[in-house]
């Protein structure tokens, strides 16, 4: 195991520069509040618009803030929203399409039309409506983002379940009488869930964007949270 993924590293380089970017980022946010020369909401007019320099490498804001400080801190906000919305996403995706597929019939094709619903509006529409009518902070526009993102999780797991429940290891469970919510747990998710975490990998980037354009928009996080979306609304 230890010598495929030195393998993968070695043979594959955009791979490997993409994970140490992603780490980067990562330890970034953590580290925050070690790695920040300033505080990232304090204010200090007398230090407004300052050109990058040694004291400010990013240089300040309207508001006198260091923009370097806020750019680490901004991480936290939009790497928590982009991993919390795909997992949460992703877990009501998977089993709601899990559900779909393995009952079928007219359970089936309800729970499809309600996905269809939801995806047949634009993504970035639907999560301002909801955001606008439920108002702009951290866990509302998370809770839009969740919102607009389940469907696509369940359609896929729905048809890799499809195929899925027709093997021999579902039919040898059938068989010696274990009920469906054991073989829907035991048999047919684990089976099934490795598109679902291709796809979630390949989503947080999606996520992160979709969240800083809310931000953008004046959907998102209040100020004067240091998030990346408002501080390029703000510049």
């Amino acid at each position: 195991m230890i010598r495929s993924i030195k393998k993968m590293f070695k043979s594959n380089y955009l791979f490997t520069l993409g994970v140490v970017i992603c780490l980067a980022w990562i330890l970034l946010a953590i580290l925050a509040p070690v790695i920040a020369p300033y505080d990232p909401i304090a204010q200090d007019l007398t230090l407004r618009l300052q050109a990058p320099s040694a004291e400010h490498l990013f240089g300040t804001d309207n508001f006198g803030r260091d923009i370097f400080s806020r750019v680490i801190y901004g991480g936290r906000y939009s790497l928590l929203a982009g991993c919390l919305t795909v997992v949460i996403a992703g877990v009501i995706g998977t089993f709601y399409g899990a559900i779909a597929g393995y009952v079928g019939g007219w359970v089936d094709n309800v729970m499809m039309r309600l996905s269809e619903m939801i995806l047949s509006f634009p993504s970035l529409i639907l999560a301002m409506i909801i955001n606008a009518v439920m108002g702009s902070n951290l866990f509302n526009t998370m809770f839009a983002l969740v919102i607009v993102a389940w469907p696509t999780y369940a359609r896929l797991m729905r048809s890799v379940v499809l195929s899925v429940k027709e093997n021999e290891y579902v039919t040898a469970s059938e068989a010696l009488g274990a009920s469906r919510l054991r073989i829907l747990l035991k048999e047919v998710i684990p089976n099934s869930i490795s598109s679902v975490l291709i796809m979630a990998t390949t989503d947080i980037g999606n996520q992160i964007l979709m969240f800083s354009t809310l931000s953008f928009l004046g959907l998102g996080s209040a100020p004067p949270t240091p998030e990346w979306g408002m501080m390029v609304s703000d510049g």
